[in-house]
Protein backbone atom coordinates (compact mmCIF):
# COMPACT_ATOMS: atom_id res chain seq x y z
CA UNK A 1 0.00 0.00 0.00
CA UNK A 2 1.74 3.09 -0.89
CA UNK A 3 2.07 5.77 1.69
CA UNK A 4 -0.18 8.61 0.50
CA UNK A 5 -3.11 5.61 1.40
CA UNK A 6 -1.61 5.22 4.75
CA UNK A 7 -0.96 6.78 8.44
CA UNK A 8 0.65 10.41 7.49
CA UNK A 9 3.27 11.49 9.84
CA UNK A 10 2.56 14.30 12.58
CA UNK A 11 3.99 16.69 10.43
CA UNK A 12 2.38 15.95 6.94
CA UNK A 13 -0.83 15.93 9.03
CA UNK A 14 -0.50 19.55 10.70
CA UNK A 15 0.68 21.18 7.23
CA UNK A 16 -2.15 19.23 5.87
CA UNK A 17 -4.49 20.53 8.21
CA UNK A 18 -3.21 23.93 8.07
CA UNK A 19 -3.79 24.10 4.10
CA UNK A 20 -7.22 22.25 4.29
CA UNK A 21 -8.17 25.30 6.92
CA UNK A 22 -7.30 28.04 5.02
CA UNK A 23 -8.94 26.85 2.24
CA UNK A 24 -12.09 25.76 3.60
CA UNK A 25 -12.05 29.76 4.96
CA UNK A 26 -11.78 30.97 1.48
CA UNK A 27 -13.23 28.89 -0.48
CA UNK A 28 -14.63 25.17 0.96
CA UNK A 29 -17.29 23.27 0.31
CA UNK A 30 -18.61 23.29 3.79
CA UNK A 31 -18.50 27.37 3.86
CA UNK A 32 -20.22 27.34 0.41
CA UNK A 33 -23.11 25.05 1.27
CA UNK A 34 -23.74 26.73 4.22
CA UNK A 35 -23.88 30.74 2.10
CA UNK A 36 -25.92 29.02 -0.35
CA UNK A 37 -29.02 27.94 2.16
CA UNK A 38 -28.91 30.50 5.23
CA UNK A 39 -25.87 33.74 4.15
CA UNK A 40 -27.99 35.98 6.71
CA UNK A 41 -26.32 34.13 9.33
CA UNK A 42 -22.88 33.91 8.47
CA UNK A 43 -20.16 36.07 9.28
CA UNK A 44 -19.58 39.17 8.97
CA UNK A 45 -23.50 39.47 9.40
CA UNK A 46 -25.37 39.23 12.86
CA UNK A 47 -27.03 35.13 12.84
CA UNK A 48 -31.26 35.69 13.57
CA UNK A 49 -30.49 33.64 17.15
CA UNK A 50 -28.34 36.41 18.96
CA UNK A 51 -31.29 39.06 18.11
CA UNK A 52 -33.33 37.76 20.49
CA UNK A 53 -34.21 35.73 23.52
CA UNK A 54 -34.49 32.13 23.57
CA UNK A 55 -36.95 29.79 25.55
CA UNK A 56 -36.79 30.28 29.27
CA UNK A 57 -35.35 27.29 31.99
CA UNK A 58 -38.90 26.07 32.20
CA UNK A 59 -39.69 25.74 28.54
CA UNK A 60 -38.07 22.00 28.72
CA UNK A 61 -38.18 20.68 32.21
CA UNK A 62 -36.63 17.31 30.71
CA UNK A 63 -33.86 18.38 28.17
CA UNK A 64 -34.11 17.31 24.82
CA UNK A 65 -31.61 16.92 21.63
CA UNK A 66 -31.40 19.61 19.16
CA UNK A 67 -33.99 19.35 16.75
CA UNK A 68 -31.07 19.60 14.21
CA UNK A 69 -30.47 15.87 15.32
CA UNK A 70 -33.43 14.40 15.01
CA UNK A 71 -32.44 12.32 12.64
CA UNK A 72 -30.62 10.12 15.15
CA UNK A 73 -32.55 7.50 16.03
CA UNK A 74 -33.12 3.98 17.26
CA UNK A 75 -34.23 2.49 14.25
CA UNK A 76 -36.17 -1.02 13.30
CA UNK A 77 -36.01 -3.86 10.52
CA UNK A 78 -40.05 -3.92 9.37
CA UNK A 79 -39.43 -7.43 7.66
CA UNK A 80 -37.19 -8.84 10.29
CA UNK A 81 -40.00 -10.33 12.78
CA UNK A 82 -43.74 -10.90 12.74
CA UNK A 83 -44.47 -8.18 15.39
CA UNK A 84 -43.13 -5.06 16.66
CA UNK A 85 -44.12 -6.54 20.64
CA UNK A 86 -41.23 -9.24 19.95
CA UNK A 87 -39.19 -7.46 17.43
CA UNK A 88 -35.45 -5.18 18.17
CA UNK A 89 -34.55 -1.99 17.01
CA UNK A 90 -31.01 -0.79 16.47
CA UNK A 91 -28.30 1.71 17.84
CA UNK A 92 -27.13 4.56 15.64
CA UNK A 93 -23.63 3.85 16.06
CA UNK A 94 -22.42 5.91 13.14
CA UNK A 95 -23.42 9.13 15.51
CA UNK A 96 -21.96 8.36 18.09
CA UNK A 97 -18.93 9.49 20.21
CA UNK A 98 -17.00 8.44 23.26
CA UNK A 99 -18.59 5.01 25.21
CA UNK A 100 -21.80 5.65 26.70
CA UNK A 101 -24.95 5.23 24.97
CA UNK A 102 -27.39 7.87 25.65
CA UNK A 103 -30.35 6.59 26.82
CA UNK A 104 -32.72 7.20 24.12
CA UNK A 105 -30.57 5.47 21.80
CA UNK A 106 -30.20 2.24 23.47
CA UNK A 107 -31.11 -0.50 21.19
CA UNK A 108 -34.22 -2.22 22.67
CA UNK A 109 -34.95 -6.04 22.37
CA UNK A 110 -38.64 -7.11 23.66
CA UNK A 111 -40.41 -10.89 23.24
CA UNK A 112 -43.72 -9.41 24.62
CA UNK A 113 -43.70 -5.49 24.36
CA UNK A 114 -42.72 -2.78 27.25
CA UNK A 115 -44.86 -3.62 30.27
CA UNK A 116 -45.66 0.00 32.01
CA UNK A 117 -44.94 -0.80 35.57
CA UNK A 118 -45.78 1.00 39.12
CA UNK A 119 -42.60 0.83 41.37
CA UNK A 120 -44.46 1.26 44.38
CA UNK A 121 -46.34 -1.74 43.42
CA UNK A 122 -42.96 -3.87 41.88
CA UNK A 123 -41.38 -6.57 44.24
CA UNK A 124 -38.53 -8.60 43.77
CA UNK A 125 -39.17 -11.86 45.18
CA UNK A 126 -36.04 -14.52 45.96
CA UNK A 127 -37.04 -18.38 46.83
CA UNK A 128 -35.75 -22.07 46.02
CA UNK A 129 -32.73 -23.00 47.95
CA UNK A 130 -32.19 -20.17 50.19
CA UNK A 131 -32.36 -20.02 54.27
CA UNK A 132 -35.00 -17.32 54.16
CA UNK A 133 -37.40 -16.43 50.82
CA UNK A 134 -37.97 -13.25 50.97
CA UNK A 135 -39.84 -9.89 49.12
CA UNK A 136 -38.08 -7.01 48.60
CA UNK A 137 -39.29 -3.87 47.45
CA UNK A 138 -37.89 -1.35 45.34
CA UNK A 139 -36.82 1.24 48.07
CA UNK A 140 -35.80 -2.21 50.26
CA UNK A 141 -33.42 -2.36 47.43
CA UNK A 142 -32.21 0.91 46.98
CA UNK A 143 -31.37 0.62 50.53
CA UNK A 144 -28.63 -1.63 49.89
CA UNK A 145 -24.53 -0.84 49.31
CA UNK A 146 -24.75 0.54 45.15
CA UNK A 147 -22.49 0.52 43.15
CA UNK A 148 -21.93 1.70 39.29
CA UNK A 149 -19.71 -0.05 36.17
CA UNK A 150 -19.42 1.14 32.90
CA UNK A 151 -20.57 -2.28 30.62
CA UNK A 152 -21.80 -2.74 27.28
CA UNK A 153 -25.07 -5.11 26.81
CA UNK A 154 -24.74 -7.06 23.19
CA UNK A 155 -28.06 -9.23 21.93
CA UNK A 156 -26.08 -12.33 20.92
CA UNK A 157 -27.84 -12.15 17.53
CA UNK A 158 -25.67 -8.80 16.65
CA UNK A 159 -24.67 -9.31 12.85
CA UNK A 160 -26.27 -12.66 12.88
CA UNK A 161 -28.28 -11.95 9.55
CA UNK A 162 -24.82 -12.23 7.75
CA UNK A 163 -23.57 -15.53 8.08
CA UNK A 164 -24.05 -16.32 4.76
CA UNK A 165 -22.81 -13.07 3.07
CA UNK A 166 -23.31 -9.67 3.34
CA UNK A 167 -26.68 -8.40 3.68
CA UNK A 168 -27.54 -5.30 5.89
CA UNK A 169 -26.58 -1.35 4.03
CA UNK A 170 -25.25 0.08 7.22
CA UNK A 171 -23.15 -0.47 10.51
CA UNK A 172 -25.96 0.62 12.57
CA UNK A 173 -28.04 -2.31 11.23
CA UNK A 174 -25.00 -4.61 10.87
CA UNK A 175 -23.78 -4.16 14.48
CA UNK A 176 -26.25 -1.54 16.14
CA UNK A 177 -27.72 -4.94 18.67
CA UNK A 178 -24.74 -3.23 21.06
CA UNK A 179 -24.97 -0.66 23.58
CA UNK A 180 -22.74 0.96 26.64
CA UNK A 181 -24.15 2.34 29.39
CA UNK A 182 -23.22 3.41 33.53
CA UNK A 183 -25.37 0.72 35.21
CA UNK A 184 -25.83 1.48 39.29
CA UNK A 185 -27.59 -0.75 41.40
CA UNK A 186 -27.28 -3.44 44.20
CA UNK A 187 -24.65 -6.28 43.81
CA UNK A 188 -26.59 -9.27 43.07
CA UNK A 189 -24.24 -11.23 45.70
CA UNK A 190 -25.33 -9.18 48.08
CA UNK A 191 -29.19 -10.07 48.47
CA UNK A 192 -27.95 -13.94 48.05
CA UNK A 193 -25.97 -13.20 51.00
CA UNK A 194 -29.38 -11.96 53.05
CA UNK A 195 -31.13 -15.01 51.94
CA UNK A 196 -28.47 -16.97 52.36
CA UNK A 197 -28.23 -19.63 49.62
CA UNK A 198 -28.30 -22.96 49.89
CA UNK A 199 -25.23 -25.46 49.53
CA UNK A 200 -26.97 -27.64 46.68
CA UNK A 201 -27.65 -24.39 44.88
CA UNK A 202 -25.54 -24.14 41.42
CA UNK A 203 -28.00 -22.09 39.29
CA UNK A 204 -30.89 -19.20 39.35
CA UNK A 205 -33.82 -18.40 37.21
CA UNK A 206 -34.45 -15.03 36.65
CA UNK A 207 -38.50 -13.85 35.40
CA UNK A 208 -39.39 -10.29 33.90
CA UNK A 209 -42.77 -9.34 35.04
CA UNK A 210 -43.00 -8.57 30.88
CA UNK A 211 -46.27 -10.34 28.82
CA UNK A 212 -43.69 -12.79 27.99
CA UNK A 213 -42.54 -13.81 31.53
CA UNK A 214 -38.82 -13.74 30.07
CA UNK A 215 -36.93 -16.28 32.07
CA UNK A 216 -33.58 -17.68 31.84
CA UNK A 217 -31.43 -20.11 33.37
CA UNK A 218 -27.84 -18.48 35.53
CA UNK A 219 -25.10 -20.45 36.92
CA UNK A 220 -24.60 -19.21 40.39
CA UNK A 221 -20.92 -18.93 39.96
CA UNK A 222 -21.37 -16.22 37.07
CA UNK A 223 -24.24 -14.23 39.76
CA UNK A 224 -21.91 -14.03 42.88
CA UNK A 225 -19.31 -12.68 40.93
CA UNK A 226 -20.12 -9.06 39.05
CA UNK A 227 -24.06 -9.31 38.23
CA UNK A 228 -25.73 -6.08 39.19
CA UNK A 229 -29.38 -5.24 39.71
CA UNK A 230 -29.59 -2.31 38.19
CA UNK A 231 -31.91 0.57 38.95
CA UNK A 232 -30.33 3.08 36.98
CA UNK A 233 -28.67 3.82 33.88
CA UNK A 234 -26.22 6.66 33.31
CA UNK A 235 -27.45 8.52 36.37
CA UNK A 236 -31.00 8.38 36.10
CA UNK A 237 -33.86 5.55 36.42
CA UNK A 238 -33.44 2.96 33.94
CA UNK A 239 -35.57 3.50 30.85
CA UNK A 240 -38.89 1.54 30.61
CA UNK A 241 -37.72 -0.09 27.36
CA UNK A 242 -34.65 -0.87 29.42
CA UNK A 243 -35.84 -2.65 32.14
CA UNK A 244 -37.57 -0.25 34.51
CA UNK A 245 -37.68 -0.71 37.38
CA UNK A 246 -35.07 -3.15 38.01
CA UNK A 247 -33.16 -5.11 35.61
CA UNK A 248 -29.87 -7.90 35.44
CA UNK A 249 -27.12 -6.78 34.53
CA UNK A 250 -25.01 -9.87 33.18
CA UNK A 251 -21.10 -8.10 32.30
CA UNK A 252 -20.20 -9.63 28.80
CA UNK A 253 -22.84 -12.34 28.68
CA UNK A 254 -25.33 -12.48 25.91
CA UNK A 255 -28.24 -9.76 26.15
CA UNK A 256 -30.93 -12.82 26.53
CA UNK A 257 -29.80 -13.28 29.93
CA UNK A 258 -29.81 -9.66 31.22
CA UNK A 259 -33.63 -10.06 32.11
CA UNK A 260 -35.13 -7.00 32.63
CA UNK A 261 -38.30 -5.81 34.83
CA UNK A 262 -36.88 -8.39 37.28
CA UNK A 263 -39.89 -10.02 39.16
CA UNK A 264 -38.30 -13.12 40.39
CA UNK A 265 -35.61 -15.27 41.16
CA UNK A 266 -35.33 -18.98 42.12
CA UNK A 267 -32.32 -20.51 43.37
CA UNK A 268 -31.67 -24.50 42.09
CA UNK A 269 -29.17 -27.17 41.85
CA UNK A 270 -29.57 -27.36 37.75
CA UNK A 271 -30.21 -25.42 35.01
CA UNK A 272 -34.31 -25.55 34.49
CA UNK A 273 -36.36 -27.72 31.52
CA UNK A 274 -38.01 -25.38 29.17
CA UNK A 275 -41.48 -26.06 30.17
CA UNK A 276 -40.30 -23.47 32.80
CA UNK A 277 -37.57 -21.62 31.39
CA UNK A 278 -38.31 -19.35 28.15
CA UNK A 279 -36.92 -21.17 25.20
CA UNK A 280 -33.12 -20.75 25.45
CA UNK A 281 -30.97 -18.95 22.58
CA UNK A 282 -29.08 -21.91 20.61
CA UNK A 283 -26.60 -22.15 18.13
CA UNK A 284 -26.99 -24.69 15.73
CA UNK A 285 -23.92 -26.57 14.00
CA UNK A 286 -22.79 -28.04 10.85
CA UNK A 287 -23.77 -31.18 12.53
CA UNK A 288 -26.92 -30.68 13.22
CA UNK A 289 -26.06 -30.46 16.81
CA UNK A 290 -26.99 -27.30 19.19
CA UNK A 291 -24.52 -25.84 21.46
CA UNK A 292 -26.47 -23.72 24.70
CA UNK A 293 -25.39 -22.08 27.33
CA UNK A 294 -22.79 -19.74 25.56
CA UNK A 295 -23.47 -16.81 27.07
CA UNK A 296 -19.67 -14.87 26.74
CA UNK A 297 -19.93 -12.53 23.95
CA UNK A 298 -16.36 -12.66 22.51
CA UNK A 299 -14.42 -9.88 21.32
CA UNK A 300 -15.41 -7.76 18.65
CA UNK A 301 -14.64 -4.87 16.61
CA UNK A 302 -16.22 -2.48 13.67
CA UNK A 303 -15.45 1.04 12.07
CA UNK A 304 -18.05 3.05 12.53
CA UNK A 305 -16.55 6.23 10.72
CA UNK A 306 -16.41 5.83 7.66
CA UNK A 307 -19.06 3.60 6.81
CA UNK A 308 -22.07 3.23 4.80
CA UNK A 309 -24.02 5.72 6.32
CA UNK A 310 -20.95 8.36 6.87
CA UNK A 311 -19.17 8.17 3.37
CA UNK A 312 -16.12 10.16 2.92
CA UNK A 313 -17.92 12.59 0.61
CA UNK A 314 -14.92 15.09 1.07
CA UNK A 315 -12.75 13.32 -1.73
CA UNK A 316 -8.86 13.11 -1.31
CA UNK A 317 -7.39 13.92 1.62
CA UNK A 318 -7.14 13.23 5.55
CA UNK A 319 -9.90 11.22 7.47
CA UNK A 320 -9.85 9.60 10.70
CA UNK A 321 -10.82 6.48 10.78
CA UNK A 322 -12.80 5.96 14.03
CA UNK A 323 -14.50 2.40 15.30
CA UNK A 324 -15.46 0.76 18.68
CA UNK A 325 -13.91 -2.36 20.20
CA UNK A 326 -15.37 -5.01 22.83
CA UNK A 327 -15.05 -8.41 24.65
CA UNK A 328 -16.92 -10.14 27.09
CA UNK A 329 -13.98 -11.53 28.24
CA UNK A 330 -12.58 -8.33 29.60
CA UNK A 331 -10.64 -5.39 28.12
CA UNK A 332 -9.41 -4.75 25.18
CA UNK A 333 -5.68 -4.88 24.49
CA UNK A 334 -5.14 -4.04 21.16
CA UNK A 335 -6.92 -3.28 18.09
CA UNK A 336 -5.70 -3.19 14.19
CA UNK A 337 -6.85 -1.76 11.23
CA UNK A 338 -6.19 -2.80 7.70
CA UNK A 339 -6.70 -0.92 4.26
CA UNK A 340 -6.44 -3.89 2.16
CA UNK A 341 -8.43 -6.26 3.27
CA UNK A 342 -6.05 -7.96 5.76
CA UNK A 343 -3.45 -8.57 3.60
CA UNK A 344 -1.61 -5.58 6.00
CA UNK A 345 -2.61 -4.91 9.65
CA UNK A 346 -1.23 -1.77 11.41
CA UNK A 347 -2.34 -0.70 15.06
CA UNK A 348 -4.69 2.08 16.35
CA UNK A 349 -5.03 4.34 19.09
CA UNK A 350 -7.13 3.16 22.22
CA UNK A 351 -9.18 5.99 23.36
CA UNK A 352 -8.71 6.18 27.51
CA UNK A 353 -10.34 4.69 29.82
CA UNK A 354 -10.18 1.25 28.73
CA UNK A 355 -12.42 -0.68 30.75
CA UNK A 356 -13.46 -4.38 31.53
CA UNK A 357 -16.32 -5.86 29.60
CA UNK A 358 -16.98 -2.40 28.02
CA UNK A 359 -17.14 -0.67 24.28
CA UNK A 360 -13.43 0.87 23.74
CA UNK A 361 -13.00 3.50 21.22
CA UNK A 362 -10.09 3.33 18.59
CA UNK A 363 -8.58 5.77 16.02
CA UNK A 364 -6.26 5.43 13.14
CA UNK A 365 -5.09 8.60 10.98
CA UNK A 366 -5.78 8.10 6.91
CA UNK A 367 -4.37 10.09 4.45
CA UNK A 368 -6.31 9.11 1.40
CA UNK A 369 -5.41 9.88 -1.99
CA UNK A 370 -8.67 8.50 -3.74
CA UNK A 371 -7.78 4.61 -4.35
CA UNK A 372 -10.02 1.82 -3.17
CA UNK A 373 -10.28 0.73 0.20
CA UNK A 374 -10.77 -2.78 1.84
CA UNK A 375 -11.24 -1.28 5.72
CA UNK A 376 -11.25 -3.77 8.63
CA UNK A 377 -10.80 -3.61 12.00
CA UNK A 378 -9.47 -6.20 14.40
CA UNK A 379 -9.80 -6.87 18.17
CA UNK A 380 -7.47 -8.68 20.57
CA UNK A 381 -8.69 -8.54 24.01
CA UNK A 382 -6.59 -9.22 27.40
CA UNK A 383 -7.31 -13.01 27.84
CA UNK A 384 -5.34 -13.08 24.08
CA UNK A 385 -8.60 -13.99 22.41
CA UNK A 386 -8.28 -12.37 18.82
CA UNK A 387 -11.13 -11.71 16.63
CA UNK A 388 -11.62 -14.20 14.13
CA UNK A 389 -12.22 -14.11 10.41
CA UNK A 390 -15.41 -14.87 8.73
CA UNK A 391 -14.04 -18.01 7.08
CA UNK A 392 -12.13 -19.12 10.42
CA UNK A 393 -15.78 -18.44 12.20
CA UNK A 394 -17.52 -20.90 9.63
CA UNK A 395 -15.21 -23.41 9.19
CA UNK A 396 -16.16 -23.92 12.95
CA UNK A 397 -19.96 -23.20 13.41
CA UNK A 398 -21.09 -23.24 10.00
CA UNK A 399 -23.71 -20.25 8.45
CA UNK A 400 -26.89 -22.45 9.99
CA UNK A 401 -27.15 -19.84 13.57
CA UNK A 402 -28.19 -16.52 14.05
CA UNK A 403 -26.24 -16.30 17.20
CA UNK A 404 -22.49 -14.86 18.11
CA UNK A 405 -20.98 -13.53 14.77
CA UNK A 406 -17.38 -11.50 16.41
CA UNK A 407 -15.61 -12.03 12.70
CA UNK A 408 -13.93 -8.97 10.86
CA UNK A 409 -15.77 -6.73 9.03
CA UNK A 410 -15.37 -5.18 6.03
CA UNK A 411 -16.28 -1.97 4.61
CA UNK A 412 -15.18 -1.40 1.01
CA UNK A 413 -14.71 1.80 0.08
CA UNK A 414 -14.79 3.15 -3.67
CA UNK A 415 -12.81 6.11 -5.55
CA UNK A 416 -16.03 8.41 -4.77
CA UNK A 417 -16.18 7.46 -1.29
CA UNK A 418 -18.86 5.48 -1.63
CA UNK A 419 -18.89 2.75 1.19
CA UNK A 420 -20.07 -0.36 0.73
CA UNK A 421 -20.95 -3.51 3.07
CA UNK A 422 -19.18 -6.53 1.41
CA UNK A 423 -17.69 -9.85 3.01
CA UNK A 424 -14.12 -11.17 2.08
CA UNK A 425 -12.45 -13.98 4.27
Amino acid sequence: MPPTAGRPSRRGFLKGSAAAGGAALLAGAGVGEAMASGPDNLPPNVPEWMQSLGPGVTASPYGMPSPHERHIVRRNVPWLTATEESSINFTPLHELDGIITPNGLCFERHHGGVPEIDPAQHRLMIHGLVDRPLIFTMDDLMRFPSVSRIHFLECPANGGMEWRGAQMAGVQFSHGMVHCCEWTGVRLSTLLAEVGVQKPAKWLLAEGADAAAMTRSIPLDKAMDDVILAYSQNGERVRPENGYPLRLMVPGWEGNVNVKWLRRIKIGDQPWHHREETSRYTDLMPDGKARQFTFVQEANSVITSPCPEKPMKFGKGFYEIRGIAWSGYGRISKVDVSLDGGMNWQTAELQKPVLSKSLTRFRFPLQWDGRPLLLQSRATDESGYVQPTIEALRKVRGINSIYHKNSIHTWRVHPGGEVENVQIG
